[in-house]
């Protein structure tokens, strides 16, 4: 596995960022709001929103000085306040590295710490073994399947609900 640091995304690197983000395979993985095609402007937008809130709840994954992807906890409130969910990308050519798995646990880490929440959660689209696995790897455990509840480029997706409890 090669060596990676968890930062702050820096508006410098958004150029190399937005090279990584747009990839369709990417995008399949996720929400439809995360964009493709990702342009340069979206990815200085989104830069931009990981400096507002503290402390950060979106970090870049850096290999050297380059980002190669963005991990984050997202808040959620009302009744489920002591929960975030996890989500996160790297680019296609770190595929496979366990580079994720061990960015997921430092998260997980980051995230008990400094947020006083109890539950981390994510939801996985059935079909994605990586990050099934990379979840696995650092115990969530698997608390739902929903089956065909996502709509994703023109298909259903099963939504599978991964969680780890803070000890």
């Amino acid at each position: 596995m090669e060596d990676f640091v968890l930062k702050k995304l820096s508006l410098d690197d958004a150029m190399i960022f937005a090279l990584h983000a747009n990839n369709r395979k990417i995008w399949s993985n996720l929400t439809d709001r995360f964009p493709h095609p990702y342009s340069l402007e979206k990815a200085k937008d989104f830069i931009k929103l990981t400096h507002i809130p503290v402390p950060t709840q979106v970090l870049g994954i850096y290999i050297g000085e380059e980002p190669i992807g963005a991990i984050g906890l997202h808040p959620l409130d009302d009744v489920f306040r002591k929960n975030m969910e996890l989500g996160y990308w790297i680019a296609e050519p770190y595929w496979g590295k366990g580079i994720m798995s061990n960015a997921i646990a430092q998260m997980v880490e980051y995230g008990f710490s400094n947020f006083d929440i109890t539950r981390i959660f994510a939801r996985p689209f059935g079909r994605n073994i990586g990050s099934i696995k990379a979840l696995e790897k650092n115990n969530f455990l698997l608390e739902a399947t929903l089956s065909k509840t996502a709509f994703k480029d023109g298909k259903y997706e099963d939504e599978l609900i991964y969680a780890i409890r803070k000890t």
